[in-house]
């Protein structure tokens, strides 16, 4: 029985200290490795200092401030006239000037070392684990770039804007500014992601340019300088940049109807838009609209897995950090077998994720130059953002469950990641829409089957386990009966030897073979349900958040 004296009224005791004031680079070993083995690391000192900002109390702080006041929508001016603007938090605008400045859009773009996907891909995980929503538009002004080059002269007049990395956030036409963001808008209530049922359409005008007219359910980023836009013309879906300003100045006929109200993602936009004749540039040839936005399409699906990864890395940082200070039953909740295997099923899942996203950024900038890379890169992409991304919601759910009552709470941040995470499962296609490209490039390509059995190979010898399900794999790809059926369980088991493959090459053979001995072997489909014979220990320190408390 406690004394009275034993109480501190006021102050609670047994609880963990924020995690705070650390660097998100230099403490993640998992990262620091995949930067490594993809190319990346002459970015490293970039990178560290990014970590540092972005690990600060005050910078996470931005990041819960973003999410807690949201965006608020201005759809007219006190005179009665379309206003069409979004009013966000300063804390927003810090964080979208932290990662413009940080090159999180631009580096991919702007330098010409090998490896710069990779390390670009590496700020960006930084970044994402501050806050969800103000990647939106980051990962849409850096994907767009590949799009926009389709056309020599619009790329010649946004490429400067976009690849700046000052942050302008007035709302005034992009020639004026310093700097502009790029959303796009492809989906409409009648068709979501079977866009070729899309029913927006657009004119051709005197000038050369095209007037659109219609409606789109989802609008990415809202605030952009420009948009890509999907709308018939008389030769099918075409591709077109809308700009919010016309040539002249004014503003475009973009009207903003409403913002979703969504489960997460909070301090981003994301609205319902109608064109009212609005200006617009033909993207490309006519009727080649889905290839032509595919090119930006393929960009954010890296995005998503990278996002993926990152969130999942913040919420396993947070649960081991809580189980590191939080006493339970006379031991630190660390020190207890069964949640020590919870901790290192999630470290692993979260290393998997991080590597796996990783080499898929090397993948694009490979096929810079190999034609077996961008085959690779084509299908795999797909492959990476329908598993890390539905893995990490089940995974961010047991990270938050690490914490109790706690993580259940909104002052913990686990409640905020556990919303957010979900959105790229969802973004850019569904799961079954990328298991459905996924044997969609098999057919088209049927040499990308060979050339994933060969990146799956080049780890052969390594595990046992992970040669026999490779095996099996191969035995999968090889039967054709019904496998639009079966889609997500090929996608499936193709990334998980994707993943492990990867494992076994870069992360150190304890990480890699309690990955292959837990998920190629067994059908334990909880966390917490690692063999016995794994080092648990040397697996949570490599994970474990490194802050002068720990």
């Amino acid at each position: 029985m406690p004394k009275a004296e034993e109480f501190a009224f006021g102050k609670s005791s047994n609880q963990p200290p924020i995690l705070e004031n650390y660097n998100l680079f230099a403490s993640d070993a998992a990262l620091q490795t995949a930067v490594e083995a993809n190319g990346g690391a002459w970015n490293n000192e970039h990178a560290a200092a990014f970590g540092e900002i972005l690990g600060n109390a005050e910078t996470l702080e931005l990041g819960n401030s973003a999410n807690k006041n949201a965006p608020i929508l201005k759809t007219h001016d006190r005179f009665g006239n379309r206003l069409d603007a979004v009013e966000f938090h300063p804390a927003y605008h810090e964080l979208m000037r932290i990662g413009i400045e940080n090159g999180t859009h631009s580096l991919s773009w702007t330098s010409e070392k090998n490896g710069a996907y990779t390390a670009r891909s590496a700020l960006a995980f930084l970044k994402q684990q501050v806050d969800e929503g103000t990647s939106c538009p980051l990962t849409m002004t850096f994907a767009v770039v590949p799009s926009l080059q389709i056309e020599p002269e619009i790329a010649a007049e946004w490429l400067p804007r976009i690849l700046s990395n000052e942050y302008d956030e007035r709302f005034i036409p992009a020639a004026e500014k310093r700097g502009a963001t790029f959303g796009m808008a492809m989906t409409e209530p009648q068709g979501g992601s079977d866009v070729r049922a899309n029913i927006t359409f657009a004119r051709k005008i005197k000038n050369g340019g095209y007037e659109i007219t219609g409606r789109k359910w989802f609008c990415s980023a809202p605030m952009g300088d420009a948009f890509l836009v999907l709308a018939q013309t008389e030769r099918g879906i075409s591709c077109f940049l809308l700009p919010r300003f016309r040539p002249n100045g004014a503003k475009n006929a973009f009207h903003i109807q409403r913002l979703k109200d969504k489960l997460g993602n909070k301090s981003n936009a994301s609205a319902e838009v109608e064109f009212h004749q609005s200006y617009a540039q033909i993207i490309g040839e006519e009727g080649r609209g889905v290839a032509n936005i595919m090119e930006m399409v393929r960009h954010t699906r890296l995005d998503c897995a990278v996002g993926s990864a990152a969130t999942l890395r913040r919420a396993v940082a947070e649960s081991l950090h809580h189980c590191a200070h939080r006493l339970a039953f006379g031991k630190l909740l660390i020190d207890q077998p069964l949640m020590r295997n919870v901790l290192a099923d999630l470290a692993v899942e979260s290393e998997a994720a991080t590597h796996f996203a990783f080499r898929l950024a090397r993948g694009f900038d490979e096929s810079k130059h190999s034609g077996e890379a961008k085959i690779f890169t084509r299908i795999a992409t797909a492959i990476g953002k329908f598993w890390i991304c539905k893995r990490a919601v089940h995974a961010v759910g047991e990270a938050m469950e690490c914490l109790g009552g706690n993580g259940y709470v909104e002052e913990s941040v686990l409640p905020r990641l556990y919303r957010d995470v979900p959105v790229n499962s969802i973004w850019e296609g569904s799961g079954s829409v990328q298991c459905l490209d996924v044997l969609r490039a098999m057919h088209k390509e049927p040499e990308s089957v060979e050339v994933l059995l060969n990146e799956m190979k080049s780890a052969s010898g390594a595990n046992t386990n992970f040669d026999c399900f490779v095996r099996s794999v191969e035995k999968e790809l090889l039967d054709a009966n019904h496998l639009e059926f079966r889609a997500r369980r090929v996608v499936e088991k193709l990334a998980l030897a994707l993943q492990a493959a990867v494992l076994l090459r870069n992360a150190p053979a304890f990480v890699g073979d309690a990955f292959c001995n837990s998920r190629l072997s067994d059908n334990y489909l909880s966390f917490g349900t690692l063999p016995t014979g794994v080092d648990a220990e040397k697996i949570i320190n490599r994970a474990m958040p490194k802050t002068e408390e720990n």
